[in-house]
């Protein structure tokens, strides 16, 4: 499976040849220095399987990160004694707070949050059943406490940024584990539960946990009830027919549903660090049904899933092998006219590097780039940066070393922990002691849906783009030369989420600088993914969006979040309307697909990789 670029290299050693003086015959130039063993040769196979057991242990997080984090902070807190008094003032003003607090706690009429209210964003405590005593005063109580270790864990003088982030996440995490919300003693709204059930709530509860236990043990097994949401049959159910197959690929053709068609393809080009189909899910909420609709040819690029064998993958084949090999499909399908290509999310990292490189050597085949909260500059990629430094992945790296992949429950486990209030605790306590289950929907679905990641594509992604950012700052390779964002000249409609927890609205802003191009900016409400599944008639979706010309001056993403006007409705409608101010007239669809050799049978949509 893997191209040129990513088989291993012949070991050579290389002398260096030092130039005759006279007198003295050419010969190698002296060795001042011992080389150093390269980390993938024998001499560190025992430090890696070590490191690669302690993942297991840990949940792929590095202790030592943590223990250089906690030191910085605590050494440096040490030396502060005038910030050591502020903490410990701030200590006893709380404690007398939540003492005289509890006096009245029982007094008709109090303000239930009179010391302290939870955030917009924090809903363990949103139901009326916590305003009633003595509940309201430990949930206060939890939340002073939480607000005062936030305090102590951050503005120290001298600690780093990132150390100082982590530790002050860590700590968030041990103390949400802790909150009242997560203990039936604690909880009003269990307490409530089993005296109106008799306690079948833990019964039930606990049926809940054992079937997710047996899940987890079960390899493979559906994490929703079969035959809710199948795939082909009521997700990634868009008709179509995959067009092109490689070692990496199956390019997906869907059947136009107008009688005529902009002449402009559209090639979507999704992340794979999850499946394809989070654009193709039901019916009513299909942005590949949208796009059709609206007269557009669609293709979309559906990953295979890789295994073990895969380990030598690289970021490039991804490139070559995904980006380049749909173009050069649709281009014998759909000749001579350009494409609107759209990336999603990692998908669209890709696709910004496609499209610098393809600027760079005079490739001119993207009539328009369209990027969906995908980053092209890591230094502000939110609490997901606080899993990438060196010691981070290293050991990330010993950890998928040991296996080939990535596996999908250490992925899977690094995103809860950035919501773990609405992903861990809060799911656990509705299952576990309310005994209730959310019903399933078509984005849970496809969440629980998962993927692996190559070990030699995901170290190049961590190392190159996040901890060295060499997209952002010209130092990203292709085809051995450097690349830059600033070469892609092309219209541009870029999309980010107000609550994106995985790529931050303000770090995909930061392509209004990069690109040399003008750029349509778009937020939309909403986190990464629900946020972008956004269609046209569902509630609750609104977004804000200005163009910026190629010529005009910058604006800060604070000033363009003043000026842009909020629009209700979908963003999606407005996308369309872009594409189509840039498409040509419509006219006859296409051909499906394109003659292929005669022993490779194509399947239908969604094809066969969506499913391993």
């Amino acid at each position: 499976m893997p191209s040129k670029s990513s088989l291993p290299a012949a070991d050579v050693t290389v002398v260096p040849f030092r130039a005759p003086v006279r007198g003295q015959a050419a010969g190698p130039a002296p060795v001042t220095q011992p080389v150093a063993p390269e980390p993938d040769t024998e001499t560190y196979q025992a430090d890696r399987a070590f490191h690669a057991m302690l993942a297991h242990l840990s949940g792929g997080i590095s202790p030592v990160a943590l223990l250089l984090a906690y030191t910085d902070w605590l050494s440096h807190l040490a030396s502060s004694p005038q910030r050591q008094i502020e903490i410990s003032q701030g200590a006893l003003v709380e404690a007398k707070r939540l003492a005289e607090a509890g006096k009245h706690v029982f007094t008709p009429g109090l303000e239930p949050w009179s010391l302290i209210k939870p955030q917009p964003q924090d809903r363990r405590f949103a139901r009326p059943e916590w305003e009633a005593p003595p509940f309201n005063l430990m949930a206060q109580a939890f939340l002073v406490g939480e607000q005062w270790w936030h305090n102590a864990t951050t503005g120290v003088r001298g600690v780093s940024k990132q150390n100082e982030a982590i530790v002050e996440f860590s700590v968030r995490q041990m103390l949400d584990m802790l909150s009242p919300s997560n203990f039936a003693a604690t909880n009003p709204e269990v307490l409530q539960k089993t005296l109106q059930t008799g306690g079948q709530n833990f019964i039930a509860g606990w049926q809940n946990f054992c079937n997710d236990w047996m899940r987890l043990l079960s390899a493979g097994k559906e994490p929703v009830k079969s035959g809710d949401f199948v795939v082909g049959e009521t997700v990634a159910a868009s008709r179509g027919k995959v067009v092109f197959r490689n070692d990496l690929i199956e390019l997906i053709q869907y059947y136009p549903t107008t009688d005529a068609v902009r002449p402009e393809p559209v090639l979507i080009v999704p992340a794979w660090i999850m499946k394809y189909y989070i654009l193709d899910l039901s019916a009513q909420n299909s942005l590949v049904k949208y796009l059709t609709g609206q007269g557009f040819t669609v293709f979309m690029i559906s990953w295979r899933n890789p295994g073990a064998a895969d380990r030598n993958v690289a970021f490039d084949d991804y490139r070559t092998l995904g980006v380049e090999a749909a173009l050069d499909t649709i281009g014998n399908i759909v000749p001579g006219c350009q494409v609107h290509a759209l990336g999603y999310c990692l998908g669209g990292t890709l696709l910004s590097i496609s499209a610098a490189a393809m600027a760079r050597d005079g490739d001119t085949r993207l009539k328009s780039v369209t990027l969906l909260a995908a980053q092209t500059d890591f230094t502000e990629a939110g609490e997901l940066t606080l899993f990438i430094n060196e010691s981070q992945v290293a050991f990330l790296e010993d950890m998928m070393w040991e296996h080939g992949v990535l596996d999908t429950t250490q992925m899977a486990g690094a995103f809860q922990l950035l919501r773990s209030n609405d992903l861990i605790w809060s799911r656990m306590t509705r299952d576990y002691l309310l005994g209730e289950r959310a019903p399933p929907n078509d984005l849970m679905a496809w969440n629980a849906d998962a993927t692996r990641l190559p070990y030699r594509m995901h170290s190049e992604y961590l190392r190159k783009l996040f901890l060295n950012n060499d997209l952002a700052e010209g130092r990203y390779l292709v085809a051995g030369r450097p690349i830059s964002l600033s070469d892609i000249h092309m219209p541009m409609f870029v999309v980010g989420t107000l609550r994106d927890h995985v790529a931050p609205w303000k770090s995909v802003y930061k392509i209004n600088y990069q690109a040399d191009a003008d750029v349509t900016f778009l937020l939309a409400s909403g986190g990464h993914n629900a946020g972008i599944v956004a269609p046209p008639g569902e509630p609750g979706h609104s977004y804000r969006v200005r163009t910026k010309a190629a010529h005009d001056t910058y604006n800060g993403p604070d000033d363009w979040l003043k000026t842009a006007p909020l629009v209700e409705g979908s963003w999606w409608q407005a996308w369309a309307k872009w594409l189509t101010a840039r498409s040509g007239e419509p006219s006859e669809p296409p051909r499906m697909g394109v003659m292929v050799a005669g022993d490779q049978d194509l399947p239908d949509a969604p094809g066969d990789y969506v499913r391993q």
